[in-house]
């Protein structure tokens, strides 16, 4: 596969519309993606609890399918709200200083509350903010109480300014797409 493509712009010059053709670099979106969830590590959740939206900040992993988890107190908003409505969307931003290219995703998903120590999503999530590895007899104490949620998107869209400009790329998500 070639590694630029094609693209027709049109322009208006003196009154009369000209295509221009330009080679753009293809760019791999699902690998742009997975730029975005390995580069950061704080999600906005977005929810919705008695007709009124709410977001919360949460410190999030990934696994190879793009689906994501986090862990909370199930007695905060935003859980019960997903214990009663599973519907959820979001946001993921690298871009933090004025002057950068935004470079981040925007998803819809379904999320489900895991049962369980999730021990090895725990190791993840530690490494992830920069701790060791636990030992399994240390698990129950440092969930303390917090369970595990697990978002598996519908939708992601990329926002991948200095790429793309302010045109969002789409993510296809199939029943069987590994990355």
């Amino acid at each position: 596969m070639p590694d630029r493509l094609k693209v027709g712009h049109k322009v208006l010059i003196l009154g009369i519309q000209v295509r221009i053709l330009v080679w753009q670099q293809m760019i791999d979106i699902n690998k742009r993606v997975i730029e975005v969830l390995e580069q950061t590590h704080l999600m906005s959740l977005g929810i919705c609890d008695n007709e009124e939206p709410w977001v919360a900040d949460v410190i999030f992993i990934h696994d190879g399918d793009m689906n994501l988890y986090w862990m909370s107190d199930p007695e905060a908003r935003h859980s019960v709200a997903i214990s009663k409505k599973s519907k959820v969307a979001g946001s993921i931003t690298q871009s933090t200083k004025k002057g950068e290219f935004n470079f981040g995703i925007q998803f819809e998903g379904n999320v489900s509350k895991l049962e369980g120590i999730q021990f090895k999503l725990l190791v993840q999530h530690l490494a992830k903010r920069g701790y060791a590895k636990p030992d399994i007899s240390q698990a129950t104490r440092l969930l303390d109480g917090d369970c595990w949620y697990k978002i598996v998107p519908t939708k992601i869209y990329l926002i991948d300014e200095r790429n793309f400009g302010y045109d969002r790329q789409t993510v296809f998500i199939t029943e069987d797409s590994v990355l």
